[in-house]
């Protein structure tokens, strides 16, 4: 089995978005490929830092990018692409302003040194490679119209993150055709779903998620795929709240794309974790069970 460098799994992975962890680690098994945590990580501060303390919002990614290091990494995979972000900027931060380094240093009592690369989680199937994806599926996905949601935080700010394209990504697409699913083009793949306002102002995110959901729909699409948890949890979890308060609506489920790729490859819906979302997966699962292919 080939094992990559250390796994930042982040606090959403460890809680409320466990099916995304669970998820990816069933592909990466499936696909002869593990992933072993960073000892003793800590929260990023993702959603509340940055709003609270600028040195904090810096110093928490920063304090795992020096335990990576400590322990021998060069390179780390964050799926979250809230940890994603804070972890690439607070490397921006730390390499381009000595006043912050030295606070955060002092904070951390440790010296920060360069030399980690942080890939999200469509870099890493990327790394691992397309053709692999594609020669070992099982179910003909090919009548399966996927809108790929990209969301805010995993192509802004594009001068730091130096990810895919802000305006009109195309690497989940590239990822999602190697599964014989056929992606969507549609207008809302990097609008903001309203993030982490989903507790204080519930009305703004379920307006933001409704255009997300509603244009998803009229261009046909059966399925969502995002890599954010938070992305996930306004469109799957308030979903049932935007049907009752705007009647008339269908449903679309939300799946990780490391589900949407298990999926694929045949695996349990179970221990993928679709039994854990809010907008039922069950009749997806059972379409695409009709087309599992023979090998």
């Amino acid at each position: 089995m080939c094992i990559r460098d250390r796994y930042y799994p982040g606090c959403s992975l460890s809680g409320t978005a466990k099916e995304f962890d669970l998820s990816l680690k069933e592909v990466l098994k499936y696909l002869d490929t593990d992933l072993l945590e960073i000892n003793d990580w800590c929260c990023c501060g993702a959603s509340s830092a940055h709003s609270a303390s600028h040195l904090l919002s810096v110093a928490l990614p920063a304090r795992n990018l020096i335990l990576a290091k400590e322990q021998g990494m060069k390179e780390i995979v964050a799926p979250c692409a809230a940890c994603f972000n804070r972890l690439k900027v607070a490397q921006h931060e730390l390499q381009n302003d000595e006043h912050i380094r030295i606070n955060t240093e002092e904070l951390l009592d440790t010296k920060y040194s360069d030399g980690i690369n942080v890939l999200n989680l469509i870099s890493l199937f990327q790394q691992i490679g397309l053709e692999k994806i594609k020669s070992n599926a099982k179910v003909d996905f090919s009548k399966l119209n996927v809108a790929c949601y990209y969301g805010c935080l995993l192509v802004r700010p594009h001068d730091i993150l130096k990810f895919d394209d802000p305006e009109n990504p195309t690497t989940m697409e590239e990822v999602v055709k190697a599964t014989g699913a056929k992606p969507v083009d549609w207008n809302f793949k990097v609008e903001c779903c309203g993030a982490a306002h989903s507790i204080a102002h519930t009305e703004i995110v379920e307006n933001l998620s409704m255009k997300i959901l509603d244009d998803a729909i009229n261009y046909k699409a059966n399925v969502i795929v995002v890599a954010c948890p938070m992305c996930h949890s306004n469109l799957d979890m308030r979903q049932k709240n935007i049907i009752k308060h705007n009647p008339g609506r269908n449903k679309i489920p939300i799946l990780y794309l490391s589900q949407l790729i298990g999926l694929s490859l045949g695996l349990d819906h179970k221990k993928l974790g679709l039994d854990l979302h809010f907008i039922d997966t069950a009749p997806l699962i059972a379409s695409l069970s009709e087309n599992e292919v023979a090998v």
